[in-house]
């Protein structure tokens, strides 16, 4: 008695192989779900000075556009543009009103003329700031910092913090 073969399909000799996508639709499933999980959805990017330490909150909500600024233990700057210097702690005498020490000249005048500009965008309008301010710094040094900007009119202030670790 003869053995009975089992039926295979008859294999083609000039075929190519075949691509099985099952691999490659997993690893573009894993890629899409990357590339969500990191895309920013914020519409204001920060960058922090070098040697800046910001403080650590709980927040979660975005930053809105506004003029930034950032004070450091040794300069106060508007974007990359140094305004004045800073040594323990404080502002230098030449940068701050005689009258009124907690003016300090060379922010007021050019937020002032940020304010007068007729071209300008609607956050500088309405005086929104972002102010990034390193956490060794006490309170009267921002103090003067948030009394110079209400008074060229940006009175709406906001700290940059850094989401809590």
């Amino acid at each position: 008695m003869s053995r009975r073969q089992r039926y295979s399909l008859p294999k083609k000799k000039s075929s190519t192989f075949t691509l099985n996508i099952t691999s490659m639709t997993d690893m573009f499933t894993i890629m899409l779900v990357f590339l969500l999980q990191t895309y920013s959805t914020s519409e204001v990017q920060i960058i922090p000075e070098n040697g800046l330490r910001l403080p650590q909150s709980a927040t979660t909500t975005n930053p809105t556009e506004a003029v930034k600024l950032s004070l450091s233990a040794t300069a106060l700057k508007m974007d990359q543009t140094k305004l004045a210097d800073v040594k323990d702690t404080d502002f230098l005498p030449q940068d701050l009103e005689s009258s009124d020490t907690n003016f300090i000249k060379p922010l007021f005048a050019e937020l002032d003329k940020l304010a007068k500009d007729p071209a300008a965008k609607q956050h500088i309008k309405d005086g929104k700031i972002l102010l990034q301010a390193d956490r060794s710094l006490p309170y009267s040094t921002l103090r003067k910092v948030m009394y110079t900007a209400s008074m060229a009119g940006f009175p709406q202030m906001k700290l940059v913090t850094l989401v809590g670790e």
